[in-house]
């Protein structure tokens, strides 16, 4: 089991549910959209994440996005974590149908996909913020992952060779590319 100090955010009791047999971490639901309208929840999330920090993990479907992108605007000064989940094709036990876009969400990830996730936001008490010097939004763009005529298409295959959601913002690739030594992240560049 992992032991995280920073509050676990996730979407649902489900997610919650799942997650409690990998970490031992606080884990908070934003119960889906409802955080949006709910200023009493996001006020406790704001309270519990002021010291403690916040690693997010949600669904790697486009409903996953805009919350977790909501989160980081709505939590300025926390120590904010990505901790995500590569898209795959399924539906859960639990339910009749697949999702809109027809991928697994939390709940639905096996526990060796949660605690590589996990694990890659850089979670745990012993274990260090990543950070990579070497990875400036110049070494982007010389790389072709930004600014340039197939910056996208170059994106999208190295988020396929990461198992991440392909519609990541390029802030957040170089947020997860930064949990990557440079020499991991020349191999990367090398195969897309």
């Amino acid at each position: 089991m992992l032991h995280v100090n920073e509050v676990l955010v996730v979407e649902g009791k489900y997610d919650r549910i799942r997650l409690s047999s990998v970490t031992d971490a606080l884990i908070f639901t934003t119960d889906g959209f409802r955080i949006f309208k709910d200023k009493d929840r996001l006020n406790l999330l704001r309270r519990l994440t002021k010291d403690r920090g916040v690693v997010i993990l949600t669904d790697s479907d486009g409903a996953g996005a805009v919350i977790r992108n909501y989160l980081i605007g709505v939590l300025p000064g926390v120590d904010i974590r990505q901790a995500y989940i590569p898209p795959v094709a399924g539906k859960e036990k639990r339910k009749s149908a697949p999702s809109k876009e027809g991928l697994l969400g939390v709940e639905g990830m096996d526990t060796a996909t949660l605690e590589a996730a996990l694990r890659r936001a850089g979670v745990g008490c012993d274990t260090p913020r990543p950070t990579a010097a070497w990875l400036t939004p110049s070494r982007l763009y010389e790389d072709g992952l930004s600014g340039r005529p197939d910056s996208a298409v170059r994106r999208k295959r190295l988020l396929q060779l990461l198992e991440l959601p392909v519609t990541l913002s390029t802030a957040r690739l170089r947020e997860v590319l930064s949990t990557l030594t440079e020499d991991e992240y020349i191999q990367l560049i090398s195969e897309v």
